[in-house]
């Protein structure tokens, strides 16, 4: 069992060589003989690293979780809390930590939720109308600064954490899992979709005080806003309009057809696959759009389209038509991540680039933007998807790129091993001149789509606790989608 972690103060300590290489793994026993470890092996260390991001880094009061580790302590990210609850269930599953452990921090992040103050103050709130700001206060649980915005995508994230709660406790049936599951539900509840529908059929970005809604645009599809439009469906209090999913699918032509060898609806950042299926299994439903396309596409569904754009991101990799160093078969993936920062430079190769800072990098019809800056999430979440490229990917990292990137959590956000120094200093991360850039920092949504993704490849755990979640069925089925568990639910 892994227990509790006390916390003396609340300083995280940068990684060890010990906690790169702990002895008590198959993997590391492994390479500490210099031998290559089982895929089992390889997953086994994966996922507990993973599992102790969130374990380990939540405050000892609050029990809410930093946005990334070891950078900036306070800031909490209301995105990896929703991440972190469904990560405590996968750890107790796995065998981590025990019932009771699981209760009382999944017990106090809840409370911790509950409480915070919402309201329309400009920094005296967590939230407002049931929404949360995208970055709270570790300790106080408040706004982080003035110009967080309250976040319609982080909130989502959020309640889906919270959902699984609530489907995992109302499962377990005594006293105390149904006071958690009861709490999980009055979260959900609260929150006002219909709020942020500010134009018919469009949830919008964001709102701060102030300034309201106006800063913020609206989510179209095909994005990563699936999930926020299920969940504003699926409210049994303040729902969106029936017309929420028809709107957001209107723009779906813009990113349908061909791309590199896959016929798809193509999203640039692989996370835009990834984040409504790291929860919701997508296997076999249909929503009009791909009921519509079954004739030039027979087959396809969510599930099976984030599968070919997993495979556009590995052949975009190998044919890598901007010569980035390393790209390849088993070194490809592109989502949302740190980087070296805003600044040109001169790459390995003795090309001059232009590098980003934090940004979401991707592949796809509309749009196609890298720097060679790679993210190991964005393979790695993939695994469901498509085993057979991302298992020797993992592996590759390992082999290749482990020394650097694989410390205490798992990976890294991200590394580019073409750069090679720029007109200013970097940003994030750490530049080394024989090696290239890498992070430093772990970031807590990409480590959660990492767990609760390799958690589904293993035993569709999630997707299972999910389809006994009334407010996500309910989500689907006005959204127009009908097949596979969908059908059976209702049938039972």
């Amino acid at each position: 069992m892994i227990g509790s972690t006390a916390h003396a103060a609340f300083e995280p300590e940068p990684p060890t060589l010990t906690d790169t290489l702990q002895a008590d793994t198959e993997l590391s026993a492994c390479l500490l003989q210099g031998g290559k470890a089982s895929d089992q092996a390889l997953l086994d260390d994966l996922e507990q690293r993973t599992f102790r991001f969130f374990w380990d880094n939540a405050h000892p009061v609050t029990g809410l979780v930093p946005d990334r580790w070891p950078g900036h302590p306070r800031m909490c990210s209301v995105a990896s809390v929703g991440f972190a609850l469904t990560a405590y269930l996968c750890g107790r599953e796995a065998g981590y930590i025990t019932d009771a452990e699981l209760r009382e921090r999944v017990g106090r992040t809840l409370d911790t939720l509950a409480r915070l103050p919402q309201n329309d103050s400009a920094m005296d709130a967590a939230g407002h109308r049931g929404f949360f700001y995208h970055f709270i206060d570790m300790e106080s649980g408040l706004r982080f600064a003035p110009d967080v915005e309250l976040s319609s995508i982080d909130t989502a994230l959020l309640m889906l954490g919270v959902l699984s709660v609530q489907a995992y406790f109302e499962a377990q049936g005594d006293a105390q899992a149904w006071e958690l599951a009861t709490l999980s539900d009055a979260l959900y509840r609260r929150v006002e979709w219909s709020w942020f529908e500010r134009r018919p059929g469009l949830m919008c970005m964001g709102w701060v005080p102030g300034d309201g809604f106006a800063p913020f645009m609206d989510y179209h599809g095909y994005d990563e806003a699936s999930f926020l439009y299920i969940l504003a469906l699926g409210s049994p209090t303040h729902p969106a309009s029936n017309a929420l999913w028809r709107s957001y699918a209107a723009t779906y032509p813009s990113h349908w057809g061909e791309y590199l060898g896959q016929r798809h609806l193509s999203g640039g950042p692989l996370f835009w696959h990834q984040y409504m299926q790291s929860w919701i299994d997508m296997r076999g439903l249909h929503d009009a759009f791909m009921r519509s396309v079954q004739r030039e596409a027979p087959g396809l569904d969510y599930f099976v389209n984030s599968r070919r754009a997993t495979l556009v991101h590995q052949r975009y990799a190998i044919l890598n038509r901007n010569g980035f160093k390393d790209y390849g078969a088993k070194a490809w993936g592109l989502a949302a991540c740190d980087g070296p920062g805003g600044l040109y430079g001169v790459d390995a190769m003795g090309r001059r680039r232009g590098y980003w800072a934090y940004r979401a990098r991707g592949v796809g019809l509309a749009d196609t933007l890298d720097d060679g800056t790679l993210s190991p999430t964005a393979a790695l979440s993939s695994l469901p998807f498509a085993p057979e490229i991302v298992l020797p990917t993992l592996r590759h990292f390992h082999e290749a790129f482990g020394d650097q990137i694989y410390h205490r959590y798992g990976f890294v956000d991200a590394f580019n091993r073409g750069f090679r120094g720029g007109n200013r200093p970097v940003t994030d991360g750490r530049y080394l001149s024989d090696w290239g850039w890498v992070a430093t920092d772990s970031i807590g949504i990409s480590q959660g789509a990492i767990l609760l993704m390799l958690r589904n490849h293993r035993r569709q755990t999630i997707w299972n606790w999910m389809k006994r979640s009334e407010p996500v069925r309910r989500g689907l089925l006005n959204a127009g989608f009908r097949g596979g568990w969908l059908d059976r639910s209702r049938r039972a």
